[in-house]
């Protein structure tokens, strides 16, 4: 909309709404309010997991394949995705700071022709569908297999001294104070720059073990970093790279805080913080062999949100997703936001796809727990059955639940107006000012129809009907989830308005069913 227009609608509004007062009156009716439930999926570019499906395609192919995704979890009422931007210290975005990734292009270093910014595209498009898009960055990977060519700006080749080799892959050393603010400069680059929603760190800080030929872990080659930083740190050596990360997470807490105080931070953690914690359970150790001290950060409040990676079957002993789940909730003190990771990629193969809608309903049933993540988008395409087995659990779209520790102030009360035009009806909204708008909420009535509900960027001021319903009401939604008062027109004459309700599918407990080694053998190479 024109800002003149735009600017009309707000001083004119009230006439525009008398013009039509034989039809649409102001009214008091309260519109059923829609769940409050995070429903993520991750976008993953690393490797052409999800994203574009090969290096090389054209922009027009990656354009549709992106916005099929998209379209994908729209389908499924998901209310985010979570885009990968920097798989291995690269960008699938345009940066100043590091080299186009080889995985959007084929070529290290080469920018899409035509030229486009992937990342705007995925923003513009994800807002224009209603969905929050979170940044996800792999801070200290730099490069996955040795096939893959390096560009001759990537940080490998100007930083050598940063870079660890460990097995067949490229790290950059979280022990060097040099590298840890290189890895935030880029971080806030994109903070600043882009309309993200979130940043997202998953489960890699320092690298999960890899073992040598003769079968034992190798010792990351931090020999440098230790020398010149950590023995006179009074820590030991394996403190000493825990506090390594923990000084990251703080910092960059910290710096989105302070430039977009609305833009959240999470974490997708390992699911097992350590062996035995809760007692029952088994498994890797992040916080030993990551040095991941993913409950501190939590504890102390450095993540808006967590999203322990819970690729578990709620009947396994050893890792169930049930118990994991109430473990993490109890350690929320803070009540930050706990959005567990779910793994779509393995229904059909380690566990049943029905599986994934008791983990959606064990998850609504814990108490501090309020939506969850899926790994990874691209699944539910692959996979038709687990598809309609969520769409199944999503019958009505949801909000995102508010993050009230950056903000609870809600935005101002919305002007709306409808008119006639020809047989259509055209129902304009704005802001009168105040808390910024995110997105909004759009709700109708008709009798054939019942409530629809649908969510708007925030640029978007009006929108038509074929025909006149009995009710619409619009409310705002802020950045950190806020809901503001609805304004809320009926049609002269309407019949009575039926509310809604929110059924849940009952799903029939399935037999247990055990991680295999090779699931443990390839659970670090799916992210």
């Amino acid at each position: 909309m024109k800002l003149g227009i735009f600017l009309a609608l707000i001083f004119f509004a009230p006439a525009l709404l008398l013009c039509a007062a034989d039809v649409y009156q102001p009214a008091t009716i309260v519109p059923p309010a829609p769940p409050r439930e995070f429903r993520g999926a991750w976008i993953a570019t690393v490797a052409n997991e999800d994203w574009p499906s090969a290096p090389g395609l054209s922009v027009a192919q990656q354009k549709a394949e992106l916005i099929s995704l998209l379209d994908t979890a729209v389908r499924l009422k998901l209310n985010a995705v979570i885009f990968q931007v920097r798989p291995t210290s690269d960008a699938v975005y345009a940066s100043s700071i590091e080299p186009w990734s080889y995985y959007l292009t084929g070529v290290p270093g080469a920018a899409p022709q035509p030229y486009y910014d992937p990342l705007a595209f995925a923003i513009e498009e994800a807002h224009r569908r209603g969905l929050e898009l979170h940044a996800w960055f792999n801070p200290f990977r730099a490069r996955l297999t040795p096939s893959e060519p390096l560009a001759a700006n990537h940080v490998a080749r100007t930083h050598p001294e940063w870079v660890c080799r460990y097995g067949d892959q490229l790290w950059l050393d979280p022990g060097n104070p040099a590298v840890r603010d290189y890895v935030l400069r880029v971080i806030m680059d994109v903070v600043r720059r882009y309309d993200i929603d979130g940043v997202q760190f998953d489960d890699y800080f320092y690298p999960y073990p890899v073992k040598n030929s003769s079968g034992v872990n190798m010792v990351f080659p931090d020999n440098a970093s230790w020398r010149a930083y950590g023995v006179h740190s009074g820590l030991g050596r394996d403190d000493w790279r825990r506090q390594n990360i923990n000084e990251f997470i703080q910092s960059v807490y910290q710096n989105i805080k302070a430039a977009k105080s609305w833009v959240k931070f999470g974490v997708s953690p390992f699911g097992i913080w350590r062996p035995g914690y809760p007692p029952s359970i088994k498994g890797s150790d992040a916080y030993a062999e990551l040095y991941a001290d993913s409950r501190l950060w939590l504890a102390n409040g450095w993540v808006d949100y967590l999203a322990p990676q819970l690729y578990w079957p709620i009947d396994s002993p050893q890792h169930s997703f049930s118990v994991l789940l109430n473990w993490w909730a109890q350690q929320n003190v803070r009540q930050r936001n706990l959005w567990p990771g779910l793994a779509a990629y393995q229904a059909g193969t380690l566990f049943p796809p029905a599986e994934i809608a008791r983990q959606i309903q064990v998850t609504r049933a814990q108490p501090g727990a309020g939506g969850v993540i899926f790994f990874h988008l691209k699944s539910f395409q692959e996979n038709p059955v687990l598809a309609s087995i969520v769409a199944a659990q999503y019958a009505q779209p949801a909000m995102v639940p508010p993050s009230p520790w950056l903000d609870n102030m809600p935005p101002a009360k919305p002007q709306l107006a409808a008119h006639e035009n020809g047989a259509a009806w055209t129902f304009q909204w704005a802001s009168p000012g105040g808390n910024p708008v995110a997105r909004w909420m759009l709700q109708f009535y008709a009798p054939d129809t019942a409530w629809k509900t649908v969510f708007l960027p925030a640029n978007q001021w009006q929108e038509s009907f074929s025909f006149s319903p009995d009710v619409v009401s619009v409310r705002p939604i802020d950045r950190a989830g806020n809901l503001g008062p609805a304004t809320v027109v009926r049609k002269t004459g309407a019949t009575a308005i039926a509310g809604t309700t929110t059924t849940t599918t009952a799903i029939p407990a399935q037999q247990p069913q055990q991680p295999s080694k090779s699931f443990w053998g390839n659970y670090k190479y799916k992210r």
